[in-house]
């Protein structure tokens, strides 16, 4: 599914529920990273990178560790730059060579409403406004859930670019629809802080892409090269 979202130069690796994933060997540096994590926790942390080792096969790359740096944001090997994300029953990960695109984020949630009182946390009221008229329009989809999927898309792949935070107000988001049998579009993500710049370019939104399948809302974000 998440492959659908993304540029042909990206190599994605997505697995659903108890598939063996899980049960991936880690290296020994990643189990110290969640050797006195719960078990539940462990098995995401394995089953992502699982997902992640055999998307560097993918693109001739020796599978290597995976551990999180600043933030937690993956620190992946040189040449490279990607995204993971894991749910109730589903993980992937997306990576690409850093000559193709400047940077990545994908993300899954489970495609329910957010808790009450989430909503007014993480949108800005052009985009509340903006939810209500998509859910007249198109009641079948949690508009709430799958903006607080494309914020955290556009923060995967705003973070490796500036390492610095970016909160859910500093990105006003106007999501678009896509004609077909399931519930799929687009999405601008207009920065509301000074973008990052690369290849000396600054950028002052992201595009990102969305789809609803499986029970999933499931989201995007490419950052190309100039």
């Amino acid at each position: 599914m998440i492959e659908d979202l993304l540029p042909d130069s990206v190599v994605s690796v997505e697995a659903y529920g108890d598939d063996g994933t899980d049960l991936a060997p880690l290296h020994p540096e990643e189990q110290a990273v969640v050797a006195q994590a719960v078990a539940k926790r462990r098995r995401e942390f394995a089953g992502v990178r699982a997902c992640a080792r055999q998307a560097m096969e993918k693109l001739g790359v020796p599978p290597q560790p995976v551990l999180p740096g600043e933030r937690g944001a993956p620190r992946w090997p040189d040449g490279l730059t990607g995204s993971m994300t894991h749910c109730d029953g589903y993980r992937a990960a997306a990576l690409v060579r850093d000559t193709d695109l400047a940077s990545l984020g994908i993300d899954a949630e489970p495609h329910a409403p957010l808790p009450d009182g989430v909503l007014s946390t993480i949108a800005l009221p052009a985009e509340q406004r903006r939810l209500a008229q998509l859910h007249a329009q198109h009641p079948g989809v949690h508009w709430d859930r799958m903006l607080f999927s494309a914020k955290e898309s556009v923060y995967k792949a705003w973070f490796p670019l500036t390492g610095k935070w970016l909160d859910f107000e500093e990105a006003d988001i106007e999501v678009s629809t896509a004609a077909g049998p399931a519930p799929r579009g687009g999405f601008r993500a207009r920065l509301l802080v000074p973008g990052p710049v690369v290849d000396g370019r600054r950028h002052g939104h992201f595009e990102g892409r969305w789809a609803v399948a499986q029970g999933l809302v499931v989201t995007a974000v490419a950052v190309p090269r100039a």
